[in-house]
């Protein structure tokens, strides 16, 4: 039974996804810098075509990826990638963050109240279904997600990753904003294009007490979707001193879609035979 709910819920969301192509420390820390402060549109699930001030640089860099009125106007995204289960589909509501992801064996998804997990067999899923429901959606959707509200900006002084030199931004969050408000995070742009090349980051998720170890992606491979520079592939680095030293592993995303198609929030509903995840 739980078989053949899994697979009905992945027809759903399958066409989901079609309909929506119709229409988807050596410290890296540095010193606070003043910064011209510019206004993009921004919207939430709450209100419409709000002001948002973002530094410069920022706002650049935003640009450089088609633009935060561009991204605002969208209402869903999809994916898919290969995690350690096999390939996963990622569905996400844009304007409200409600997400499903799909394998074969069992699938998670957040309905805006609750996330929950669904297995075709009791203990197919080895991991964190709470802190990883919405995790690849934000490596993925970067830049984007830097714009949302409750986020606070620090221009550094440029730095050096892998050879070339960086304009940095650092992003931290005001108390109770999100699952981990303790995060860090670091955004490299390159100053001749102004696109995202690097992201450091921090993980605090639980423990609530910040870190001061850093992780790096590298983004530089990127695809233009519906008027959006999103990514293809994210490396992830080993880490030595505080600065990213070689390759260690990658991910690869595949049949990117995103539009202004409005899904039902039965995607996203929690399934029968399912149990809600607490953190």
């Amino acid at each position: 039974m739980k078989r053949l709910l899994s697979i009905a819920v992945l027809l759903l969301l399958f066409v989901a996804c079609k309909d929506a192509v119709k229409e988807t420390s050596e410290e890296v820390h540095g010193k606070e810098n003043t910064s011209e402060m510019t206004t993009d549109a921004k919207m939430d699930s709450s209100k419409e075509n709000m002001a948002m001030t973002y530094p410069a640089e920022l706002s650049n860099t935003f640009k450089a990826h088609g633009g935060m009125d561009v991204w605002n106007k969208m209402n869903n995204l999809c994916f898919e990638m290969d995690g350690k289960s096999g390939k996963e589909v990622h569905t996400i509501s844009l304007k409200d963050r409600k997400t499903k992801i799909e394998t074969d064996d069992w699938s998670i998804g957040y309905d805006g109240t609750d996330v929950w997990l669904l297995e075709n067999e009791e203990g197919t899923y080895e991991g964190n279904a709470h802190f990883y429901h919405n995790l690849m959606f934000y490596f993925y959707a970067m830049p984007f997600v830097l714009g949302d509200e409750g986020i606070n900006y620090e221009i550094m002084e440029p730095a050096e990753l892998d050879g070339t030199t960086y304009n940095a931004i650092k992003i931290s969050y005001n108390a109770g904003v999100g699952d981990s408000p303790e995060d860090e995070y670091i955004l490299y742009s390159n100053p001749e294009t102004n696109t995202m090349d690097w992201l450091a980051y921090t993980v605090t998720y639980r423990d609530n007490k910040k870190s001061d170890k850093w992780s790096y992606i590298k983004y530089d491979n990127w695809e233009q979707v519906n008027g959006l520079s999103l990514p293809k592939k994210l490396t992830w680095y080993n880490v030595k001193d505080g600065k990213p030293t070689d390759e260690r592993n990658d991910l690869r995303f595949n049949k990117i879609t995103v539009t202004e198609t409005q899904l039902e929030n039965s995607v996203f509903a929690k399934p029968e035979g399912a149990t809600v995840v607490t953190k």
